[in-house]
């Protein structure tokens, strides 16, 4: 009877467990402002279709996300694929990179960079290169991608907002200010459909290049285009096509 008696005090335990378990993955799916989504894009160079991209947010175990970015482009004779991988952790909506991982294949050299970061220890490690290097860390240091989900994040926190900087470490090492500024609010015909957006702009004077960003605030500002011109001419753009939450 005793033996039986503890069968079942250890089944009950293992249940309340697990329905504990249960419980708080819902509250922290509950607490994302941001639900895991996948999003495609068509790229476009001179009003021609040139290639595809597809950007992700996956949620991970302890308060991780992986980000990435993918894109493969066709054109004439030129070939290009690109993808960039961010492993993040979220601390109260802040981005705090982990891991970046950037592949580049192609016409021309492939490129391939891994770093990591422990920026409690102020460590960046270039794992390709097997080099440690120190670095002093501003408290929103970001990669050349997760930056991105932070801006999201800080749309969705704070709509009113004008300015946005984020120190960003570049794939050698270096941190450069990426500054974005409120540049109005446009309606958009996209391939989606029909949609309400504010844009945002990047210009950095001397590479005569102008960044413009379009965030939708139906789609809890979802990145829905995106276009660099670079002295005057454009270079790419890339509008949505469809996005599913997952």
């Amino acid at each position: 009877m005793l033996n039986k008696i503890c069968c079942i005090a250890l089944v009950l335990a293992s249940q309340s467990s697990l329905v504990f378990a249960t419980k708080a993955a819902d509250i922290q799916a509950e607490q994302r402002i941001i639900q895991p989504f996948t999003a495609q894009y068509n790229l476009i160079r001179s009003s021609d279709i040139v290639g595809k991209a597809e950007r992700t947010l996956k949620y991970l175990p302890n308060n991780q996300a992986e980000y990435s970015y993918k894109t493969d482009i066709e054109w004439l004779i030129f070939s290009d694929e690109r993808k960039e991988t961010s492993l993040v952790k979220l601390i109260d909506h802040k981005v705090i990179p982990l891991k970046y991982d950037f592949l580049r294949s192609g016409t021309g050299p492939d490129k391939n960079e891994n770093w990591q970061y422990n920026t409690a220890k102020n460590l960046a490690i270039n794992i390709k290169e097997n080099i440690e290097v120190t670095i002093d860390f501003p408290s929103n240091i970001q990669d050349k991608l997760s930056y991105h989900l932070q801006n999201r994040l800080n749309l969705i926190q704070n709509p009113e907002q004008k300015l946005f900087v984020y120190p960003v470490i570049s794939h050698s090492g270096s941190i450069k200010n990426y500054v974005y500024q409120y540049d109005g609010e446009v309606e958009l015909m996209l391939p989606y459909g029909l949609v309400k957006t504010i844009r945002l702009k990047r210009e950095v004077i001397e590479k005569k290049r102008v960044t413009y960003a379009w965030f939708a605030p139906e789609l809890n500002y979802l990145l829905v285009k995106i276009q660099q011109i670079k002295s005057g001419v454009e270079q790419f753009e890339a509008q949505l096509t469809s996005v599913e939450t997952h």
